[in-house]
This record gives structure tokens, C-alpha cells and sequence, in this order.
């Protein structure tokens, strides 16, 4: 089975914006279905869907439900201005409209192009600007451009806000949208009209597209003997690379370990599951899963890990979401590593994509809440660490990174058995 039939445990709609990809979710550990058997099969030919028509093709216990719907239907055929109608665009904007009238943010349909980059994202491999970005908001945001990337060689920074996109306004634009606009071909120029805090006035931006290929894992030794390990993200290749880095880490014998989350959006469970089971014993519980008809069921480390014993700090972010979320959430309960960085952005629900007939996209769908070990429910709340320690946009154009610092200052202390240090600079213990 496809990982993807699985739990997403994307965060909060981080995406890359390359071929797009954050979902919003967690891919689900179990399907739910493999959509080759629609519920309501639709006749294909507008001449062919009336009121009465429809009835043949609706279940027979919804036909009073959905007699509204198809009536409207036919209006649309009979009346609209704009002849003819496109009947797929129609199909997938009542499926769209049917979720968003849930209020869930996670929930939601992505057509077949969104569904075909969500997936494309967690094989790191992209073709955009790189960067990722939160469509949660009013205006698709940056979260933060990808080392090198076109997006940050163009100027790109954290907190700035997309409102045009050559020259469009992309005021009420959902994000998925406005993603859309962003993408193209490699090579080819789009312009970015951006607000940023402290500004007066919009910024605009040139930015050349290019292929990009992300890396889920990187690593290397820093001074004084650590071990440096940042996840991007939680994708098909995640638990091979990692392994890969940790074996190679561990034959140098580091004294201990900086495991960074920041602007980590999530991804698969299993691979949340298995990257866990690297720093943990075995059979420790990694996270619950708590329906809404009260069942509960637990996640538990796989053992083996190369590097179960190993002093840790772990590096959050606003940007740590869903799977990055419950790696470090597990690691903090169990005392297992010190959490530096700033509170994480709280993704603590459950989705499963289903795809659905005929190539028409996948239906994501909240289908539970996740709790760390010790039972804390971290939505909208998130992971507060025990060191605070902010970036600033001074930091960032300076290419400095005092939170990294703040880590190996941690970590140092940690090693040494002293106390946590209080007085490096911007670092302010949580109250």
C-alpha cells in the first residue's frame, strides 16, 4: 500500500512551493478506501443530468436530500450565460464547497493536479521556487525559503506575505490557489508583490524558477564533538537517509546530539514512527490516536535505534508542524532531549486522503486527534520548548542562527552537568 493511503502527518498546510505539497494532515496508517467505487456516480453529459434524470443516479434514500442539488444543476446548464459549462470544474467545486462547510481547515478536496504535488513534495523533489509556505492565512505566507533556493537568492524572507502574483491581487485567493500562480516551468520568471512587517509598502520580487531536489536529511559533526541532524520533512526517503546519517554520525563517536525540526512540516506517520524509534527504547509509545467515538489507539517505537542513549537538543520552530510535532513531543515526555526554539505551531489532528474515481483528485479528511505520551493534546497549542530563543529578520539577513547557537550552548551544559545557562543572548528560559 502507498504511503499516501496512509496517515499524512503534514502540518498546517506547509507547502513547497515548487510542485506544491503540504497537506495539512497525516497520511493515515490504514486506508479508508481506494475511491474505485463512487458513491454517487454522475452521468457524464450535461444534456443527460436533469433533476429527474439524476434520480438514477443517486441512492435512493438521498433523493429528497439531494433533489436541491440537481435542480441547481440543471440551472446551471439551462440558464448560465457562459455555455457550455464545464461539468468537472462543477463536480469538484460542490465536492469542495461539501468539506469546506465542515470548518475544518484540514479537511478539504485537492484536485487531481494539487493531489499529484502533495505527494510529489515527500519525494523531494521539486520544480518552483523554493520555498515553504502556510496557506492558512489570509495570503499564502512564507514560512521559509529553502537553503540556496531561487526564493531566498531573490530576497525572499520569513512572514512575507504573497498579495499579487504578477501583478494579480490574490485578496480571498484560497492558498492552494495562489500556489498555482506561483508555479511554472524551470527557468521561467514569476513576480512576487509581498507585504512584510515593518514595511510601509508592498515589496516586489523577481524569482527565476528552478528545479530543485531537497534533501529529507542532512547532517554533519560541529566543534566540540556534536552531531548536527536537521529532517525537512517526513517522506519516502526520510527513514533510509536518516539511518544512513546516524550510522555515520555515531562512528565518530559524538558526545552528543542536535536534532532540528524547525520549519519541519510534517509527513508520513510511519516515518514519525520509525525516526522516533532512532532515539528511543524500544516499545515506548510515540503518540495515541483518540477518535471521536472514544477509541484510542497507540503508536510504539520499533527499538534498534542507533541512537537511543545519546545526549539530545531538538530545535523547534513556528514552522515544526504534525509529525515533526509528535517526534518532539515524544522526546520531551520522556525527558529524552531539551527543546530550544520557539512554541511549534500546534498540528495535533489526524487526515486521511482518499483518492477518488476516475483520477479526480483525493478527499482529505480529520478523522482523529494525536496525543503525545504522557496524553497532552498539543492543537493549537503546540510544543512550548524549555529554552525560548526567537530569530529575528536581522538574523535572518545576516545569516545568522542564534536558536542553533542556544542548542550547542544547551547542549554544552547538558554535557557538562551544569545548569542550563540563562544568560545567552535573546535566550529566555519558558516561564
Amino acid at each position: 500500500m502507498n504511503k499516501w493511503l496512509k496517515y499524512s502527518l503534514l502540518g498546517f498546510l506547509i507547502v513547497v512551493l515548487t510542485l506544491s505539497g503540504f497537506a495539512g494532515g497525516f497520511i493515515a496508517g490504514h486506508s479508508i478506501g481506494t475511491g474505485n467505487q463512487p458513491l454517487i456516480s454522475l452521468p457524464g453529459a450535461p444534456a443527460l443530468v436533469t433533476p429527474q434524470t439524476a434520480n438514477t443516479a443517486t441512492p435512493s434514500d438521498y433523493q429528497t436530500l439531494f433533489k436541491p442539488f440537481w435542480e441547481s444543476w440543471d440551472l446551471i446548464h439551462k440558464q448560465y450565460v457562459d455555455q457550455p459549462v464545464d461539468d468537472t470544474l462543477l463536480m469538484q467545486g460542490a465536492i469542495r464547497g461539501m468539506l469546506a462547510s465542515l470548518g475544518d481547515q484540514h479537511t478539504s478536496y485537492m484536485d487531481p493536479s494539487q493531489f499529484t504535488q502533495a505527494n510529489a513534495s515527500l519525494s523531494g523533489e521539486y520544480s518552483g521556487i523554493g520555498a515553504w509556505v502556510d496557506t492558512t492565512g489570509d495570503w499564502l505566507t512564507i514560512n521559509s525559503p529553502m537553503p540556496g533556493s531561487p526564493a531566498e537568492k531573490a530576497g525572499l524572507l520569513p512572514g512575507d506575505a504573497i498579495i499579487k502574483v504578477d501583478g494579480d491581487d490574490m485578496t480571498g485567493i484560497p492558498g492552494e490557489l495562489v500556489i498555482k500562480r506561483v508555479l511554472g516551468p524551470e527557468g521561467s520568471l514569476v513576480k512576487l508583490t509581498v507585504m512584510r512587517e515593518g514595511e510601509k509598502q508592498p515589496l516586489e520580487f523577481e524569482v527565476t524558477r528552478a528545479r530543485i531536489v531537497v534533501p529529507s536529511v542532512e547532517s554533519k559533526m560541529l566543534d566540540n564533538g556534536i552531531a548536527y541532524v536537521k529532517i525537512n520533512t517526513f517522506g519516502d526517503k526520510t527513514t533510509e537517509e536518516l539511518t544512513a546519517a546516524l550510522t555515520d554520525l555515531m562512528k565518530q563517536n559524538p558526545r552528543g546530539m542536535v536534532l532540528d525540526l524547525r520549519n519541519n512540516g510534517g509527513g508520513y506517520l510511519q516515518t514519525a514512527v520509525e525516526v522516533s524509534s532512532q532515539f528511543l527504547p524500544k516499545d515506548k509509545i510515540v503518540l495515541y490516536e483518540q477518535y471521536g467515538s472514544g477509541q484510542k489507539d497507540k503508536y510504539t517505537s520499533l527499538g534498534d535505534g542507533l541512537a537511543a542513549d545519546i545526549p539530545m537538543v531538538v530545535l523547534i520552530n513556528e514552522g515544526t508542524a504534525s509529525a515533526s510535532e509528535i517526534v518532539a513531543g515524544a522526546l520531551q515526555d520522556y525527558g529524552r532531549a531539551t527543546i530550544v526554539g520557539v512554541i511549534s505551531y500546534g498540528k495535533g489532528s489526524v487526515q486521511t486522503w482518499t483518492p477518488l474515481s476516475n483520477d479526480q483528485g483525493a478527499v482529505r479528511v480529520t478523522i482523529a486527534k494525536w496525543l503525545t505520551p504522557d496524553g497532552r493534546a498539543i492543537h493549537k497549542i503546540g510544543l512550548s520548548p524549555e529554552v525560548y530563543v526567537t530569530m529575528t529578520e536581522e538574523d535572518y539577513n545576516n545569516k545568522l542562527d542564534p536558536q542553533l547557537d542556544a542548542a550547542i550552548q544547551t547542549l554544552m551544559a547538558l554535557l557538562a552537568g551544569t545548569p542550563i545557562p540563562t544568560s545567552m543572548p535573546t535566550v529566555t528560559p519558558v516561564p
